[in-house]
């Protein structure tokens, strides 16, 4: 069977690929060696919190929707809902497409705190988090909901740096999908 490899749509000057290859192998070597127990701690919360800000967003929106009987803050939620899932399914899809191996796996030298067993390329947390942080920012454009929304995603991206478990190219693919997933639904949006 053919795996396809996304690194292959890069230059094909041999030299290039590799040398991205090594600038996402340094950063997560150079990380790993700053790592205390304190950040590690911090940085692992919130990655394994990430999904309950996920869900717990569009969830809250539909409560207060109800509770307060407000169609539009109920179709806001749906709105961050759906980015959620299509960005879930298309993340997953990629993910098989790729077949990017994590980078603990590829580098003995990189170091990560624990050890996921999905594949590497695009980060699903990053994402997930900037599709929530993207969605609601659409939904509700003022800065008190688009500033802690994006240091949200900022810092779970962040963390799957810190942890070892993706490559900075992966977290840059996945901000870039969480994002456009959420800009490619905006037609959801209450008018």
């Amino acid at each position: 069977m053919m795996q396809f490899s996304l690194f292959a749509l890069l230059p094909t000057n041999s030299y290039s690929q590799h040398a991205l290859q090594r600038f996402d192998d340094q950063i997560l070597i150079d990380l790993s060696k700053k790592r205390t127990p304190e950040k590690t701690g911090f940085f692992l919360f919130l990655s394994n919190h990430n999904d309950w800000v996920n869900i717990g967003v569009p969830a809250g929106l539909l409560a207060a929707g109800v509770i307060g009987d407000n169609k539009e803050m109920r179709q806001n939620a749906l709105y961050v809902a759906s980015s959620s899932a299509v960005n879930a399914l298309v993340t997953m899809l990629v993910k098989k497409i790729v077949k990017r191996p994590r980078p603990f796996l590829a580098n003995v030298k990189i170091n990560a705190v624990y050890q996921p067993k999905h594949y590497s390329f695009p980060s699903g947390h990053t994402s997930t988090s900037f599709t929530t942080a993207t969605a609601l920012s659409q939904a509700y454009p003022k800065w008190y909901v688009i500033a802690p929304a994006y240091l949200w995603a900022g810092s779970v991206s962040y963390s799957r740096l810190y942890l070892g478990v993706h490559y900075p190219t992966d977290v840059a693919a996945g901000a870039i999908l969480g994002t456009s997933t959420a800009f490619s639904l905006r037609f959801m949006r209450p008018d």
